[in-house]
């Protein structure tokens, strides 16, 4: 279904579920909540259903183009939602909170990283409604995924496999009979998924909790197929993960020599990450990153952080850690 971003599309998934003797489906998340996406799940909902019941809706993170439309799915059918607990709750609270993923805070959190293009931080002020546009209403009752939990899908077994840096919980599943695994935003074939930072939780680790989380799937066996939110479904799962480490890694190293040259800031960073121009979208994504690369180094004693008189937040290496 598509997204109105550079990153133009999400893979969702339909799960046929039978219950008593009734032929119904299970959906693995939902994409944004607009008109487009609205039309589009009602020619799945009327071309492929043809009035069989959706019994729930599982949802993998709470990102908008997983969780967005999932409130008019479930109020449709009566569905159930199915989602981590902490995801859940931060749903509930980026969807009643104005400045969330946007707003004044947002905005002083680039700020402190070194982003101070007059307009870009009014852009970004301007945004304190992104995550409710997008997901407006989130059910009120839903039922938890967690870790380990073994959900039964017409007769097969799929486990959920937690995953974090991405998201604050994020839930793949696998499916051990059919070697299926729907890997949500935690392994993609080509890209590599967005680890960032936020203003939230601004001195977070979380490109640690995602490289962490990846090898959670190395167990599983090479020949998996991997059914990914973004991308073409894939083989070759062991081989992205190690793909995704080497990397990272190599950013890292790049962005560790960066700093041993001069304190750097996320916003001087941002070329050492990216060689392509980035609009304002990719900007605050890029920014989060950053500061997320930044942070996995400075957590792990490889650089230090000290705050310039501009109150910017400059890394520089262990070495050399005067300002």
């Amino acid at each position: 279904m598509g997204l109105p971003f550079a990153l133009d599309h999400i893979n969702l998934w339909m799960l046929r579920d039978e219950r008593d003797g009734v032929v119904g489906w299970s959906a693995v998340d939902c994409g944004i909540d607009n008109p487009l996406t609205r039309q589009q799940w009602q020619a799945v909902l009327d071309k492929h259903l043809q009035g069989a019941p959706l019994w729930r809706v599982i949802v993998t993170h709470m990102h908008p183009d997983h969780l967005g439309l999932g409130h008019w799915l479930c109020d449709q059918w009566k569905a159930e939602l199915w989602i981590s607990f902490t995801d859940y709750q931060a749903a509930q609270l980026a969807t009643m909170h104005l400045d969330s993923f946007g707003g004044e805070g947002a905005a002083f959190f680039f700020q402190s990283h070194g982003l101070h293009d007059p307009a870009s931080l009014d852009q970004v002020r301007a945004r304190s409604t992104y995550y409710a546009d997008m997901v407006p209403k989130v059910p009120s009752h839903f039922h938890r995924l967690q870790d380990g939990q073994k959900l039964l899908i017409d007769g097969r077994t799929w486990q959920c496999i937690s995953g974090y840096g991405h998201a604050p919980e994020h839930m793949a599943l696998y499916q051990a009979d059919q070697g299926l695994l729907i890997s949500g935003d935690m392994v993609l074939p080509r890209i590599s998924t967005n680890v960032s930072v936020y203003d939230t939780e601004p001195q977070a680790d979380n490109l640690r909790l995602f490289l962490d989380s990846i090898d959670k799937f190395k167990p599983l066996p090479a020949d998996t197929l991997t059914l990914p939110s973004h991308g073409k479904p894939f083989v070759g799962l062991h081989e992205r993960i190690a793909q995704l480490h080497e990397h990272h890694r190599d950013r890292l190293e790049a962005v560790q020599q960066a700093c041993s040259e001069k304190p750097c800031c996320a916003h001087d960073v941002l070329p050492v990450l990216f060689n392509r121009p980035l609009d304002l979208h990719q900007t605050t994504f890029a920014m989060g990153e950053a500061v997320a690369h930044l942070h996995c180094l400075w957590h792990a004693g490889r650089l230090k952080r000290l705050q310039d008189a501009n109150g910017v937040w400059r890394f520089t290496s262990a070495a050399t850690s005067r300002l």
